[in-house]
């Protein structure tokens, strides 16, 4: 199952994150990150356009693809497309409570659920000090990659 986060809007549905925060996506990240490593999903999140990033941007982190919106558009309209360019819907669930982006996603036959219903998935994950010590982390391909990257740079 392949998750397609609408980020602003799950963040406005969940109690412990704030939308006037500065902090706010990399906070969301956080939770994502948590669900992604108990899951194994892949996560595609968009966020409108922020202060503190770059419109436009689209980057990789902890197995999770981030984009911000560019200057003259929203994540719902980048979104909507992304939807309608879906090759297999089964696969993908979108992260909204946008009726907009909900009937979109209806009518190419992706899944929806809501940000608040979503919100209780995130927080219902563990936190890493719960895992049990020597836990094994199933990692995917393109995090095995990302760490070694990260790891030959330093050589």
């Amino acid at each position: 199952m392949h998750w397609l986060i609408d980020g602003h809007n799950l963040i406005g549905q969940m109690p412990n994150l704030h939308l006037n925060d500065p902090d706010d996506e990399e906070k969301l990240l956080l939770h994502l990150r948590r669900y992604r490593a108990r899951t194994g999903h892949p996560i595609t999140v968009v966020f409108d356009c922020g202060w503190g990033y770059r419109p436009g941007t689209k980057t990789k982190q902890g197995g999770i693809t981030v984009q911000f919106a560019p200057s003259g558009k929203t994540a719902d309209q980048l979104l909507m497309r992304r939807i309608r360019r879906i090759k297999n819907p089964q696969a993908y669930m979108v992260v909204t409570s946008d009726r907009a982006v909900q009937n979109v996603a209806t009518q190419y036959g992706v899944r929806v659920l809501s940000s608040s219903a979503f919100s209780n998935e995130l927080l219902s994950a563990p936190l890493a000090s719960d895992e049990p010590e020597g836990s094994d982390v199933n990692l995917s391909a393109d995090e095995v990659d990302e760490w070694l990257d990260l790891f030959n740079q330093s050589e």
